[in-house]
């Protein structure tokens, strides 16, 4: 073989072992699998998608970062706003309480049970609360700020076993009869040592004796406080110790979106288990409170 002629071979050997090594280093490129994106906590909490793993196999938060968030974060409980951001029913004008829509999957037979003037004692919160899970039901627990400060324990127990709880003044005075700053403070005080017993704010105003004026109303309203009052009352406060007349009290006020009223006495915890089951047998349905909007209409 001619010196020319292997000088030829030897640079198409050359040009050939060149063009496969970029063609190699090509596909690489082309081929290879993107690296996983980082996701944080954050990120996927708002698209409601699961963090994807890192090459390590844990979670793009690092796990001591985790666990001091974790430590830090509040249950859920524990949130201000106590309310969902929609809502299924509104009281009217007769503190009924009636559906957002017409809608056959939207019960119109239905009552919202309260319960006023606690919280008192946790024997009897424990059996009130004990009748209510047994039905499946919640309630709204008016209470006075007076009674939150001697037994703070109490309210957080009418909290933790689900009780949504209501503002009832902080002596239970009659607002009607008294000044601006009068109605501002009992209605205010009360609303602070709740938030800062059980770092929840009331949604619900009742006055006692449901006497209430311009200015209780101007007050509630200034504080996102719904002014409620009742459409059926149990009598309790007047039939002393005696369970029957709670029940014949209710059942003959009786009618689709009854707001009943209730207290924390003995005689009406008597009566609860009684009361919700003839309730039941009539075809009616518990509120949620939680599903009721700020706003009477």
């Amino acid at each position: 073989m001619g010196k020319k002629t292997a000088g030829w071979l030897l640079l198409s050997v050359l040009m050939l072992s060149a063009c496969s090594n970029q063609t190699t280093a090509g596909d690489t490129g082309a081929n290879q699998a993107p690296a996983t994106p980082t996701v944080t906590t954050e990120q996927s909490a708002e698209s409601g998608t699961t963090p994807q793993s890192t090459a390590k196999g844990t979670t793009a938060t690092d796990s001591t970062e985790a666990k001091a968030q974790e430590g830090s974060s509040k249950p859920a409980e524990d949130v201000k706003a106590e309310a969902p951001a929609s809502y299924t029913y509104h009281m009217n004008k007769n503190y009924d309480i009636v559906p957002n829509k017409e809608s056959d999957k939207t019960p119109k037979k239905v009552v919202l049970l309260t319960f006023d003037d606690g919280p008192k004692e946790a024997k009897m919160i424990n059996s009130m609360m004990d009748t209510l899970d047994k039905h499946h039901a919640r309630a709204i627990f008016y209470v006075n700020g007076s009674r939150v400060k001697q037994h703070p324990e109490l309210l957080k127990l009418i909290h933790d076993r689900g009780g949504v709880i209501g503002n009832h003044t902080y002596d239970h005075i009659v607002l009607k009869n008294e000044s601006a700053a009068k109605v501002k403070q009992q209605i205010e005080d009360t609303q602070k040592i709740i938030e800062e017993t059980i770092n929840i704010t009331p949604r619900f105003l009742r006055p006692p004796n449901g006497a209430g004026n311009d200015a209780v109303h101007e007050v509630a309203a200034k504080n996102n406080l719904m002014y409620m009052n009742w459409s059926v009352g149990s009598l309790d406060w007047v039939n002393q110790d005696d369970p029957q007349a709670v029940i014949t009290n209710v059942m003959d006020q009786l009618h689709s979106g009854s707001t009943i009223l209730m207290h924390e006495l003995p005689w009406t915890v008597e009566a609860l288990d009684e009361l919700l089951t003839k309730l039941e047998a009539k075809g009616y349905t518990f509120v949620d409170p939680d599903t009721i909007e700020p706003e009477m209409r």
